[in-house]
């Protein structure tokens, strides 16, 4: 009588006690006394284990039965298998928003979040939320094109299913909360799925190129804008350098002239011999006569050109 008084409720869970049949209390995790002979009753819920579901595919040695569509089974006969694969095959089926057809594979992880409502509220909650994450993944996977339920759409599918689980588990007092909803393989149908890869090479092959035009791209054009902005500022340079040369030749001119107006014949030989001496040291030969000379004739060399070779 005392052994069948104490229970042990493991630290992962909690238990619920029913006495006479109704819902009396929720026990934490310990060692705990109950009323005997049938008086309460006891079940165990493992409210801080993380539990999940599968769809389209099962783990091998799942010691959960509500992990996959079918109990587990140690020793299954052959029509049990084939009859498994068959509903994992009708779970997984799908039509997209474009009236194609994608086998979606997805798991559901989620907690006890509430004992009793999980044990009392719905007759079976894991299989509820069985039903409950089929019909939300195919409305989900419905408002989508088969491009972007097997590429680009798969985060937001994974979010706006778990939002829409959660919503309904709460309507319909499960007990359950969702911690998250994971997309495994997803693939189309046999029959069109080596046209199906065909095509996905196709864009991925449209993506290399896409990405190598976009690369060659930031290479050369930052290259030749640099370019351009660099003659931009040699010319800016070129032009700044040519005003201020021209500005300051007028200045040096008009102080010139100004200097010629006070002096002008003293400013006039000044220049002249300032220009002799730039010129003269340029003429090889020179010759110097008096201005009264007559003619220059017999001072000159006037040797052939045969004789100066």
């Amino acid at each position: 009588m005392g052994y069948t008084s104490i229970f042990t409720v493991p630290s992962d869970s909690v238990a619920v006690v029913l006495r006479f049949g109704k819902f009396e209390v929720i026990k934490p995790s310990g060692l705990h006394l109950k009323i005997p002979l049938g008086v309460d009753q006891i079940y165990i819920v493992p409210t801080k284990r993380q539990l999940k579901q599968e769809f389209g595919f099962s783990t091998p040695g799942a010691k959960d039965p509500d992990q996959n569509i079918s109990p587990n089974r140690f020793y299954m006969s052959d029509r049990s298998k084939v009859e498994l694969l068959n509903n994992q095959l009708v779970e997984t089926q799908m039509v997209t928003g474009d009236l194609n057809t994608a086998l979606v594979e997805w798991v559901v992880q989620y907690r006890i979040a509430n004992p009793k409502y999980y044990l009392f509220e719905v007759r079976d909650p894991a299989g509820t939320l069985r039903y409950v994450s089929e019909s939300v993944m195919r409305e989900v996977v419905g408002d989508r094109t088969v491009d972007e339920v097997i590429t680009i759409g798969r985060q937001e599918i994974e979010v706006e299913a778990l939002s829409k689980m959660q919503a309904l588990s709460t309507k319909y007092v499960m007990g359950i909360s969702i911690d998250q909803v994971q997309l495994k393989n997803i693939n189309p149908p046999k029959p069109v799925q080596a046209s199906f890869n065909k095509v996905n090479q196709a864009q991925q092959e449209k993506e290399k190129l896409i990405n190598e035009a976009r690369r060659e791209y930031n290479r050369v054009i930052p290259l030749a804008e640099g370019e351009r902005d660099q003659r931009i500022r040699e010319a800016d340079g070129y032009r700044l350098k040519r005003i201020n040369e021209a500005e300051g030749n007028a200045l040096h001119f008009n102080a010139l002239f100004a200097e010629f107006k006070k002096a002008p014949e003293v400013t006039r030989r000044r220049l002249y011999l300032e220009t002799m001496q730039i010129v003269m040291p340029q003429i090889a030969n020179k010759i110097i006569i008096d201005s009264k000379a007559k003619s220059v004739l017999p001072l000159l060399n006037l040797t052939t050109k045969e004789e100066i070779k």
